[in-house]
């Protein structure tokens, strides 16, 4: 369970990917707009599981990239930079935004993130989670 502290006061499930360079996270209905000359983002965050509303966000976009999605397929998807809660540590994390409603996990933490502060136990969940999430989650 990780935290996005300037999106959403909700703890959202993440799934670690070692596997994948950037960060993902769900969102929807993304739009773009300048804001001061800016480029920005609206979206919709949905983090499902019951854990919270839908929230409309506004950020800055920080790029955009070509991202390799684990079937293959490149696309471009938007970019944003935010604070990521992952245990006791917060850290700016980028994320690239892409529907992710047919995905298990709203979220999916890369390597890019990981690099430096964690070790990963693929033989392990919910590490960073507290005992009672821990155990609502692995029921």
């Amino acid at each position: 369970m990780i935290a996005l502290p300037d999106l959403s006061a909700a703890r959202i499930p993440a799934k670690i990917d070692t596997g994948a360079r950037t960060s993902s996270l769900h969102a929807s209905d993304i739009e773009r707009f300048d804001r001061d000359g800016h480029r920005w983002l609206r979206f919709l965050l949905d983090v499902g599981h019951g854990l919270s509303e839908p929230v409309v966000v506004e950020v800055p976009r920080a790029d955009r990239r070509t991202i390799t999605s684990s079937n293959g397929e490149a696309e471009q998807r938007p970019i944003i930079k935010t604070q990521l809660r992952l245990g006791s540590q917060v850290f700016a994390a980028e994320f690239s935004l892409r529907d992710r409603s047919d995905m298990k996990f709203p979220i999916l933490i890369g390597r890019s993130a990981l690099r430096g502060r964690f070790l990963v136990d693929s033989g392990r969940s919910y590490l960073q989670s507290d005992a009672d999430e821990r155990r609502k989650l692995l029921k």
